[in-house]
């Protein structure tokens, strides 16, 4: 659906130049934006690899790990449905506390983990389980405290001072967060499935009239 929305977007531009005598300047654009976007990436490589290499090494200094235990409590009662001994649990910490040092390449692989480990406890296949849906809206809307990306971006164009959006960032991620949370616990509120009704006796529901004490077998109601 994305590729079609895109294809649509260029057809119309391309119409509309071509309508208004303006195809050149499309081209124009066009062009300029892919040389664009390719400046960008190559000026990002080193500011990248230098955050990337910063976090890697308070990763290695267990940070992340520190980070787990901290969390282990709260993500604890966000799956209830997960036993806090499974696997799958060790592998959403470690991208949650991936994510809050904005580590999105260590974050991604272990998210992907952490939903292979999830599925080995869903007892249907073809449909997402609770823990499932949680676990992608955190990674969605997961709390960052270092925007690594958006500080190269900003140390990339010239900014004066490119870790402003820190506080920002940081207060933009938490809202979307507890929005994530509120969203999630609603829909499993209304997912839960109600309470069965309470069984009639066997006798009453198939109309039979219970055993004989002696042994033998009841006789058909009528």
């Amino acid at each position: 659906m994305v590729n079609w929305i895109w294809l649509g977007m260029i057809v119309v531009s391309v119409i509309c130049g071509a309508a208004n005598g303006r195809l050149e300047q499309v081209a124009e654009a066009a062009f300029g934006g892919a040389q664009t976007g390719v400046t960008v990436c190559l000026g990002l490589i080193s500011i990248l690899v230098f955050w990337m290499g910063l976090m890697k090494i308070a990763e290695n200094a267990g940070l992340v790990s520190f980070l787990s235990r901290l969390l282990a409590p709260v993500v604890r009662r966000m799956f209830p449905d997960v036993p806090s001994d499974h696997p799958a649990m060790g592998y959403i910490l470690s991208n949650m506390s991936a994510n809050l040092l904005g580590l999105g390449n260590a974050a991604t692989p272990m998210g992907i983990r952490a939903m292979q480990e999830l599925q080995k406890l869903n007892p249907e296949p073809h449909v997402a389980t609770p823990a499932m849906c949680t676990l992608l809206a955190l990674n969605t809307a997961s709390i960052t405290l270092v925007p690594t990306t958006m500080i190269a971006i900003r140390m990339n164009f010239g900014s004066a001072h490119p870790a402003d959006i820190v506080g920002t960032t940081l207060l933009a991620t938490a809202v979307a967060t507890a929005a994530a949370l509120l969203a999630d616990r609603w829909y499993r509120s209304r997912s839960r499935p109600s309470d069965p009704p309470p069984a009639l006796p066997s006798a009453k529901r198939k109309g039979i009239a219970p055993a004989d004490p002696a042994g033998g077998e009841g006789s058909a109601a009528l």
